[in-house]
């Protein structure tokens, strides 16, 4: 999909929402010095052409009790493809699917992952594990991410302070 053209009080508008995405049109037409009507169309603008994906609650994982933050970096076999009897009834396999489907698939049911990237490099994907302790951490690995055939080397590392995390996208 092609970028949209965005004039400056498109991106403040952008800005005003990452910040608080709960203000009303009303205010956010205050803050850009725009009647509310083409404040609004604007903004319907960037949700129609999928600038704005959605809004959300951004949740605290430590209130939750999800202390654990783990990175696991996951490297796939690469040559042949699974047999389906190897996933069991559980597995959202299909014949003819690469090694790579079908972890794509598996990590759409696990909760405990967060985000999943795609990467260059010596391992395939990058997995931010959010989990109660390690225990809940262990379990995940040893029941979900290390008994699925596709994978064949895994690394872990822990986070033990946040620095910084923003959903915001530095838009300029």
């Amino acid at each position: 999909m092609a970028n949209i053209e965005m004039d400056a009080i498109d991106r403040r508008i952008l800005c005003i929402l990452q910040e608080n995405g709960r203000l009303s049109n009303q205010e956010i037409a205050e803050r850009v010095n725009l009647s509310p009507s083409p404040c609004l169309r604007r903004i319907r603008r960037l949700e129609e052409s999928g600038v704005i994906r959605g809004y959300v609650a951004l949740l605290d994982a430590q209130r939750l009790g999800l202390d654990l933050l783990a990175y696991v970096n996951v490297r796939l076999e690469k040559r042949g493809g699974p047999t389906l009897s190897a996933y069991g009834d559980s597995m959202p396999a299909r014949a003819g699917a690469t090694h790579a489907e079908l972890f794509r698939a598996s990590v759409q049911s696990w909760p405990e992952v967060v985000a999943c990237h795609a990467m260059t490099g010596d391992m395939d994907y990058l997995l931010r594990v959010q989990v109660e302790d390690m225990a809940h951490f262990s379990r995940f690995m040893q029941d979900q991410l290390l008994h699925h055939p596709s994978v064949i080397d895994v690394k872990t590392s822990f986070s033990l302070d946040t620095i910084k995390e923003t959903t915001a996208l530095p838009i300029i």
